[in-house]
């Protein structure tokens, strides 16, 4: 979450020297590439079943191509705060997800935590929200957009865990949703607009190593062992940690409502991976989300 957190700075740095998709392309296809090409280096092998890569596309069309395309657009349209909020939302519609799906469940306790980080979210973003003007219809479609594909493409990554190397299923994965954009990017937007700098190409390969290649890799070794419901609460941290960096390197104040949005989502997150938030098999012992992710 700290390395997805420190993409934001590094987008802001450079947003304005190139195209908005073409710059997400750019950073998928470096980070899919390395991935790839250490996988293949390690000698992993390629999934050879369809269910396989059923579920890689399914995560690179909603991880990378909605997920990336959905929330470029929204700047455009929603404040930043707005956004933040709405994206925020993700973690609860892949726990709903993960129940119906993967047989995850939480208990009354694992779904306050969830709501107690979204609050957290809500209370962080609220100043922002208030400002600039906001187009609800387009923009709230293009957040709503990029969040139901994280959440969906999540729910992929959960299934690729335990069944296809962590390196080359995340390389394709990212490939593959790079696709579609690079389409629409060829077709909407001018790549010779891109204005090369030595700030510009630090920030693509700092977004595109480890905010992107590495911070997926681990995780879908995450994915691997533990439950998608608990992992992605704490993608409520990662406007917290990058507020943090904010603060440290850009000089941006923290007020006291972010202060105590940053207390209410790390209680939320806390809450939602304490051991009791699990909802117990009656017939085992055992969280029925746990049993599903071994069976994946």
């Amino acid at each position: 979450m700290a390395l997805w957190a420190s993409c934001y700075p590094l987008i802001t740095i450079s947003l304005d020297s190139a195209p908005h998709l073409t710059f997400a392309v750019m950073r998928a296809v470096i980070a899919g590439s390395l991935l790839l090409g250490v996988a293949l280096m390690l000698r992993r092998t390629f999934p050879v079943d369809l269910e396989s890569w059923g579920w890689i596309g399914l995560a690179g069309l909603g991880m990378t191509g909605l997920g990336y395309y959905g929330m470029f657009h929204a700047a455009e349209f929603v404040s930043p705060g707005l956004a933040t909020v709405i994206a925020n939302s993700q973690p609860l519609i892949a726990a709903v997800l993960a129940f119906l799906f993967l047989g995850e469940r939480l208990s009354k306790w694992g779904w306050v935590g969830l709501l107690l980080g979204f609050v957290g979210i809500l209370a962080i973003a609220a100043p922002q929200m208030l400002q600039g003007p906001i187009s609800m219809t387009t923009g709230l479609f293009y957040v709503v957009l990029a969040a139901s594909g994280v959440a969906v493409g999540n729910i992929a990554i959960k299934k690729l865990a335990g069944r296809v190397d962590a390196a080359m299923a995340m390389g394709l994965q990212l490939l593959i949703g790079a696709l579609p954009l690079g389409l629409i990017a060829s077709l909407t937007e001018t790549p010779s607009d891109i204005e090369w700098s030595l700030i510009f190409i630090l920030s693509l390969l700092g977004l595109s190593i480890p905010g992107t290649a590495i911070a997926f890799w681990l995780w879908q070794v995450t994915l691997s062992n533990l439950e998608l419901s608990k992992a992605n609460v704490f993608s409520f941290l990662v406007p917290v940690f990058g507020l943090t960096i904010g603060s440290a390197f850009f000089g941006e104040r923290l007020t006291l409502l972010i202060v105590i949005g940053t207390v209410i989502a790390t209680s939320g997150v806390l809450i939602t991976t304490a051991r009791f938030a699990s909802k117990p098999d009656s017939a085992d012992g055992h969280s029925v989300g746990i049993a599903a992710s071994e069976n994946s």
